[in-house]
């Protein structure tokens, strides 16, 4: 474990579509809710609520909810380009970078969650659990872009499961 990264990691997956229809399902609030989160809501810096419909802007605020958990996730939305790059904090002063690349009738994405503290509860709870609940989520955001099908547990009464 001497060589082990635990400041970051990175993920990969290609998804059938096009690099507009992904850039947009990580952009627009409502589209989040499709594949990632059970709610979403984007502040602006007034701390007005962002059009859901919209793609998000640099320096919105975010509240995260996942199904089966109370508590949101905050953060903010550090850099995007209205392309093919996002930018978020996520838990706490960790970075995630996304980018997308057309090949072919594939769009990549790349993940990159990094900026992560070397504390014993971050390599745990952050480096390792966070890579392990990416993995998931960009499986299920290919079901749901390439096949409509959600693979995320909703049913509180079945409990937290690696699928939430």
């Amino acid at each position: 474990m001497e060589n082990f990264n635990w400041k970051s990691f990175t993920k990969k997956i290609a998804v059938k579509a096009s690099l507009g229809e992904v850039y947009d399902a990580w952009t627009k609030p409502q589209e989040l809710e499709s594949w990632f989160l059970e709610k979403v809501i984007f502040y602006d810096a007034d701390k007005a609520i962002f059009n859901r419909g919209n793609n998000i802007e640099q320096g919105l605020s975010y509240e995260w909810y996942w199904y089966l958990y109370e508590e949101p996730m905050l953060g903010k939305i550090t850099s995007v380009n209205g392309k093919d790059f996002l930018q978020f904090t996520f838990e706490g002063e960790c970075l995630v970078d996304v980018k997308l690349e057309e090949n072919g009738e594939f769009t990549i994405i790349t993940l990159i969650h990094h900026n992560i503290p070397e504390d014993n509860n971050s390599k745990q709870f952050v480096r390792l659990g966070c890579s392990n609940g990416w993995t998931f989520y960009l499986t299920n955001f290919k079901s749901v872009i390439e096949g409509g099908l959600d693979l995320r547990n909703k049913d509180d009464k079945l409990g937290i499961m690696i699928n939430n």
